[in-house]
C-alpha cells in the first residue's frame, strides 16, 4: 500500500468518528470520508476492498451516504475488472459547504421537522387543560425549537457559495472582534434588530455595499463614537 492510500484510509477512519457527532453512522461517514479524499468515481467493490468492509456493509454505507446527500452516482458506470458488466460508481458531492448544507437538511428533515408538530400539539393540550406551569414550560421549549428550526432552515435554503462566504467572513475575524460584535448585537433590542434586518434586506446590493463602506471610514467612526 502506498503512503497516499494510507493517508486516505486514516482520514476515513477519523472522519467516521467525527460523523457520529453529526448524527451519521460511523461506517457511512467512513465511506464518505474515503470518497472525499479519493474523489471517485468508485464502485462498491472498490470501496469494500479499500476499507475492508463486507459487501453488505459497503452497500449499506453507500446507500446511506446517498440518502444523506453526501455522495451521488457517477454519470457513467465503471468497470473494475476485465470481466463482467460495469458497476455503479459514486462520487462525493461537490464542495465541502454543499455537503455541510445537505447534512443540515437531512438532519432537519429527520430530527427537527417531526418533533415540531408534536410539541405544538402538546402545548395546545396543556393550554386547554389550563395547566399554567406546564404551558409555560412547553411554551419556552416550543419557542426554542421553532427559533432553532428557523436558523437551520436558513442554512438549508442557502446555496453553498453563500454559506461559504458567510463562514469565510467569520473565519477572518479574530476572536476579540467576533466576541465584541456578538456582545454589541446582544445589547440591541430584538425589535430594533428586526426592523434593521428588514430594511437591509430590502436594499439593493450596490447601496448596501456603499453603506458598509461608509462604516469603515475613520472620520465617520469618530463622529458616531462621540454620539455614544
Amino acid at each position: 500500500m502506498d503512503s497516499t492510500e494510507q493517508i486516505r484510509k486514516d482520514f476515513a477512519i477519523a472522519w467516521g468518528k467525527i460523523g457520529a457527532a453529526w448524527g451519521v453512522a460511523p461506517s457511512t461517514a467512513t465511506v464518505q470520508g474515503y470518497l472525499l479524499l479519493h474523489g471517485g468515481p468508485l464502485t462498491e467493490a472498490e470501496v469494500r476492498a479499500a476499507l475492508g468492509l463486507s459487501h453488505r456493509a459497503a452497500l449499506m454505507a453507500l446507500t446511506e451516504c446517498e440518502s444523506w446527500g453526501l455522495i451521488e452516482r457517477a454519470p457513467k458506470s465503471r468497470r473494475t475488472g476485465s470481466r463482467g458488466p460495469a458497476g455503479r460508481a459514486w462520487v462525493p458531492v461537490g464542495g465541502h459547504w454543499e455537503w455541510f448544507r445537505r447534512v443540515a437538511e437531512a438532519r432537519k428533515a429527520r430530527e427537527t421537522d417531526p418533533v415540531v408538530p408534536l410539541l405544538d400539539e402538546c402545548l395546545r393540550r396543556a393550554k386547554e387543560e389550563r395547566a399554567t406551569e406546564l404551558s409555560n414550560r412547553l411554551a419556552s421549549l416550543v419557542k426554542f425549537v421553532h427559533d432553532f428550526d428557523r436558523g437551520v432552515g436558513a442554512v438549508v435554503r442557502s446555496d453553498s457559495a453563500t454559506i461559504a462566504h458567510l463562514f469565510g467572513v467569520l473565519g477572518r475575524l479574530d476572536d476579540r472582534t467576533l466576541d465584541r460584535l456578538v456582545t454589541a448585537i446582544a445589547d440591541i433590542p430584538q425589535e430594533d434588530l428586526v426592523k434593521a434586518a428588514k430594511t437591509v434586506a430590502g436594499m439593493r446590493s450596490s447601496l448596501l455595499r456603499r453603506l458598509i463602506g461608509l462604516a469603515g471610514q475613520p472620520g465617520l467612526v469618530r463622529i458616531l463614537s462621540s454620539l455614544g
